[in-house]
């Protein structure tokens, strides 16, 4: 039985829903930040920061959680890294730990930015790190939020997480460098990792999660296609490894099944008409396992 730390805050609206499509409910308990799931191979289930997450799971007070990859390196946990789950707070995708300096400033990249120059940050490991490696002097400021207001009277510049930069636009800001490219990640205790019986659970779970993940952008289509028109749609349809074809009994006809993007389906289903495709249907998928 593994027990599983769940952020709280930006990623939370969006763990419990993936949870939720992967069949794994968190049902929260009279304790805000206490919860359970109805599955044997689980045992606590508790809603923290994900600041703290990789801290607490890699000291074995949890087997499993999920935090994102800032987290994970600014804390300098040693965890195991078991998937990228590929989600943030607005939804799939990365945002990223970027430097901002003012517009004004004619800094093009992070090894513009003057020696000495105050740092604000919620990533002071991070950002001490980074500036290092460039041979730059700063002082590293930490800040406990709002940290683009800190410019120009508590701060020189800013290392921030940014899923499109407006924030830093609006408060006057460019971003000059990328630091690095963060998601939420599945992180296990490295003892637990390798215990064969908990390493079981913990991939039972990765294999739910990440069946959710694998499908989002994703749907079936299903089609019947004329015996003499087979070739000229099977070359329209993209598939995850080859479409399923079958024939239909009793009929010039086949049966073709494929796995596609839903972002091209607007497209595609006009260009398989046109090829001769018949009896065309698009079904929502809620998981893919490989």
């Amino acid at each position: 039985m593994i027990n599983i730390a769940i952020p709280k805050g930006s990623l939370q609206n969006q763990t419990l829903q993936l949870f939720a499509q992967a069949g794994l409910e968190i049902r929260r308990t009279e304790r805000e930040y206490n919860a359970r799931i109805d599955d044997p191979r689980v045992g606590k289930v508790k809603i923290l920061r994900p600041q703290e997450i990789p801290s607490y799971v890699a000291r074995g007070y949890f087997d499993l959680g999920i935090s994102g990859t800032d987290w994970v390196m600014e804390s300098g946990a040693d965890v195991v890294t078991v998937a990228e789950l590929d989600y943030g707070k607005q939804g799939p995708g990365k945002v990223k730990v970027v430097v901002a300096v003012p517009e004004a400033q004619k800094a093009e990249s992070a090894r513009d930015v003057t020696p000495g120059s105050r740092i604000s940050t919620e990533y002071p490991r991070i950002t001490k790190k980074f500036f290092d490696g460039l041979g730059i002097p700063v002082e590293v400021e930490n800040s406990f939020g709002a940290t683009e207001a800190k410019v120009p009277e508590l701060a020189d510049a800013v290392v921030d997480l940014t899923e499109t930069g407006s924030t830093l636009v609006k408060n006057g800001l460019k971003i000059v460098d990328v630091i690095l490219e963060s998601t939420s990640e599945l992180i296990a205790n490295k003892a637990s990792w390798a215990d064969p019986e908990k390493r079981e659970e913990i991939q039972a779970i990765e294999t739910m999660l990440f069946a959710v993940t694998r499908a989002r952008g994703k749907v079936l289509i299903a089609l019947n296609v004329p015996e003499d028109r087979i070739e000229e749609v099977i070359a329209l349809l993209p598939s995850m490894k080859r479409p399923t074809v079958s024939k239909l009994y009793n009929s010039g006809y086949y049966a073709v099944q494929s796995v596609v993007d839903r972002s091209g389906i607007n497209l595609l289903i006009p260009l398989l008409k046109k090829a001769g495709a018949e009896d065309i249907i698009e079904v929502a998928i809620s998981k893919i396992v490989p």
